[in-house]
């Protein structure tokens, strides 16, 4: 967690729970659980408890850390925030109250923008379309300030995204069209195939990055030019973050000769 990132698409991370457990082949080589077993190793006490070696391990079981629920309001000046960078909101572990207590606290740290990214974006679209949920967020909030008045259901200030690795993955789209959201995304890294079922419709930006580390899978510019045309004909902001390799930054980010920073309310 800190109030600087070095993701190209956000300022900021903040991560009430840490750990998660492998859901498709995008986790195979998972920057956040190697990196929770070096910080296990260092002695963080972030990253003390174990997950499920088959699906997890050192450092990066499924974690709540309520002390840090009130840190984006303790950040004054507005930011982009990606939510949990090294876990997963909408992990089954994670309590449905917990969860409320983060929309809560989103909701009245209006100054940021907020960025909820899932791999499971079927839970999410469960939970944010109950309206008992949407009751506990209020109720949560009205708990930190019961003076604040908030906006309508969904909130301006929080994009909700799914990540989607190969063709086979295009149906947590469906799932993210059906969650209510100020704006939707898809983050499409690693991106390990063509995507030729992807559906942009209701979606209001794409990301799309290679693999990088010492076990990085190839990326094709093919798979990348047509998400990239797609976008332009859709009028869909398109973000293109890497080419990944061994580091993040050993093959560059330009594609076609420019970068393409492309995000929501900067589109041409």
């Amino acid at each position: 967690m800190g109030d600087k990132s070095g993701i190209e698409w956000t300022d900021a991370t903040w991560n009430p729970t840490t750990g998660c457990d492998q859901v498709s082949p995008g986790c195979d080589n998972c920057y956040a659980l190697s990196l929770a077993g070096r910080l296990k190793a260092m002695g963080s006490s972030a990253y003390q408890n174990d997950g499920d070696p088959r699906t997890s391990g050192p450092g990066f079981k499924l974690t709540l850390h309520p002390d840090r629920l009130d840190q984006p309001l303790r950040w004054q000046k507005p930011r982009r925030i990606f939510v949990n960078s090294m876990s997963d909101l909408f992990h089954p572990e994670v309590p449905g109250d917990f969860i409320a207590e983060v929309f809560a606290v989103m909701a009245l740290a209006d100054q940021h923008q907020f960025q909820v990214l899932t791999k499971r974006p079927q839970f999410m679209a469960r939970r944010l379309s109950n309206d008992a949920f949407i009751d506990d967020v209020d109720s949560a909030r009205l708990r930190r300030n019961p003076w604040r008045i908030m906006p309508d259901w969904p909130r301006p200030n929080v994009w909700l995204g799914t990540s989607i690795e190969s063709d086979r993955y295009t149906f947590r789209a469906n799932h993210l069209r059906e969650t209510p959201a100020a704006v939707r995304f898809l983050s499409l890294e690693p991106l390990l195939g063509p995507l030729p079922s992807l559906n942009l419709d209701g979606i209001g930006w794409v990301i799309v990055g290679g693999e990088s580390g010492p076990n990085h899978r190839p990326i094709d510019p093919e798979w990348v030019r047509d998400i990239r045309d797609r976008c332009l004909d859709a009028g869909v902001p398109f973000f293109f973050k890497q080419w990944g390799g061994r580091t993040p930054k050993a093959g560059g980010r330009e594609l076609d000769g420019r970068t393409w920073d492309e995000m929501p309310g900067t589109l041409r």
